[in-house]
Parts: C-alpha cells; sequence; structure tokens
C-alpha cells in the first residue's frame, strides 16, 4: 500500500513539473536579447491574400525574413488563423467585452512576431505593441457585379463616401467574420438593423468573395488588398460600392514585454525603405496599391 502511495506521489509530482513547465513555457515572453540567445525568430503569419500566400513567401514572410537577417537569427514560419494570433503571441486568450478588453487562460506561446496584413484596431493596441505601420487599408462594401446597386462616385470627403456607402447598405443582408478587420462591431455596423450573417464555416478571409458570389449575403466587407487581388480572380463578378471605414494601418504586432523587438523591427523598416527593399516587396506583391493611396506611402517614406 506505502508503495502504491508513493508511485502515486512520484506521479503526481511528475504531473505537477510537466504542468509548470508547460505555464511556464505560456507565460514566457521573450524580448530581442532572449530571441538572439535562442537564435530563431517565430513568424506567426494566417493565409490571407498575398501577406502570407501559404507558399512560403509573400509580402509579410519576405519582410520579416529580411527582419531575421537584420537581427542575425534564423527564421520560422508558424501558420495560425485570426482566432487564435493574439493568443499564439501572448498565451493568453483576448476576452472582449464591450470597449473592455481582458486576457485570460494559459496556453502555449507559439511565435514572437505578428505580420500578415494585420490592422491596427483599437481593441489590439490594448493587448499588443504595433510597429511602425507596414501596409495601408481600408474597409469596403462590396457586391456582385450583376447586382442593382451602383457604386457610389466619391469625393474629397472620406465620413460623406462613408454615410453615402451606408445608405446603400441600408438593412440588408451582409457577410462579415467577427474577430478580424472584417468585424462589423469595429464599424458601427451592429444592433443598427443590418441583416449580419457571420461566415463561420473557417477563419480565412479568402473565402469572403466566393461566399458572396455564392449567394450567401447581397455584400460583404473587403479591405483594400483583398479587393486589389479579388477583382483580378473575380473579374467581372465584383464590384466595390463604397469605403465603410477611413484609411487604416496595418503592422506587425509584438508582445508588450518586448519593445526592444519591436523598436529593432522599427529601424530595420526604416532601412528597408531607404534601400529601397521595402519597395521592391510592395510591387511585388501589390503593384497597383500605389494609385490607391499615394499620400500613405509619400507620408511613410
Amino acid at each position: 500500500m506505502n508503495g502504491y502511495i508513493g508511485r502515486a506521489g512520484r506521479v503526481l509530482g511528475i504531473l505537477l513539473m510537466i504542468c509548470m513547465q508547460f505555464l511556464a513555457g505560456a507565460a514566457r515572453a521573450d524580448d530581442l536579447a532572449e530571441i538572439r540567445a535562442r537564435g530563431e525568430l517565430r513568424h506567426l503569419g494566417i493565409r490571407y491574400a498575398n501577406f502570407v500566400t501559404g507558399a512560403g513567401d509573400g509580402f509579410d514572410v519576405e519582410l520579416v525574413q529580411g527582419f531575421a537577417r537584420h537581427i542575425g537569427v534564423k527564421y520560422t514560419l508558424v501558420y495560425s488563423d485570426f482566432y487564435t494570433i493574439i493568443r499564439d503571441l501572448l498565451g493568453k486568450t483576448v476576452v472582449r467585452k464591450g470597449d473592455s478588453v481582458t486576457l485570460e487562460g494559459e496556453f502555449p506561446v507559439k511565435g514572437d512576431i505578428i505580420a500578415t496584413g494585420f490592422t491596427v484596431l483599437p481593441w489590439r493596441e490594448k493587448v499588443l505593441l504595433y510597429s511602425k505601420p507596414t501596409f495601408p487599408s481600408q474597409v469596403l462594401l462590396v457586391a456582385r457585379a450583376e447586382s442593382n446597386y451602383t457604386p457610389i462616385r466619391g469625393g474629397n470627403d472620406i465620413a460623406q463616401d462613408i454615410g453615402e456607402t451606408r445608405r446603400i447598405l441600408g438593412k440588408r443582408s451582409l457577410l462579415v467574420m467577427e474577430n478580424t478587420c472584417l468585424d462589423p462591431a469595429g464599424y458601427g455596423l451592429k444592433g443598427v438593423g443590418i441583416d449580419l450573417r457571420m461566415y463561420t464555416r473557417s477563419t480565412n478571409l479568402n473565402e469572403m468573395a466566393p461566399a458572396l458570389l455564392n449567394g450567401e449575403a447581397e455584400f460583404t466587407l473587403l479591405d483594400v488588398p483583398d479587393v486589389l487581388l479579388d477583382l483580378q480572380k473575380w473579374a467581372g463578378r465584383i464590384k466595390v460600392i463604397g469605403p465603410i471605414s477611413g484609411e487604416q494601418d496595418m503592422a506587425a504586432a509584438f508582445r508588450k514585454t518586448s519593445p526592444a523587438l519591436r523598436d529593432a523591427f522599427d529601424d530595420y523598416l526604416r532601412k528597408a525603405r531607404a534601400d529601397g527593399s521595402y519597395d521592391r516587396l510592395v510591387r511585388k506583391y501589390y503593384p497597383g496599391i500605389y494609385r490607391y493611396f499615394p499620400e500613405w506611402f509619400a507620408r511613410n517614406k
């Protein structure tokens, strides 16, 4: 009996040790010095548009590969999705209740940097440390080409353009995805009578345009980088009605306990813009983006 109790105690001790190691790994928040000592930078990316293509390349893939070389470490790409990517960085789940954002639970930390066409949003800024802007964006209302809705003419007043676009949307059906840059809550589209249809089959934003074409709603939301690709892929089948948001920034995101890593990334980004390597990536993956956001690129040189 005593032997059984002794063995049970040893097993319990081993389990407790494993649990403690798991929690320590989940809470670990390496900054630049620790990452250099480890010799590896883990890049959290989502298969989305041309930021992370899923084929081992993409705008953000090459950008972070250059950053890894800049700080002298090996690069590793870790795939994630929009629902878990912050958890994979922080080791905690983000819980949003209105304007309140809290972190809960303990999970393995899988990466050191998020770079994946990741929009800077106010609720994300409460838990993440962002780099300088890496790319411009804007959320647009999109419809099937054969629909009876006419795109707005557009002008110099973005607020007026958004208002006109929203009047066309009215209370009609809108395909959206929560916890992403297309979350209707971020643009005042929840609780106002719009027929919101949540896309839940996956967390892949690349599926929004095909779902629209399949008739799952009259409209959907897409951001400009995705629209540029979808207008080519689905040529003649979708049309942009107008803006739902103003100009937005995309950026790399870090733990708030990794300020040195973020600063090193900002330093690398400045050098990449100065030596032309940043512009080469933009032209490679988004050649049409300059005419949509000329002021953004001039401002962020």
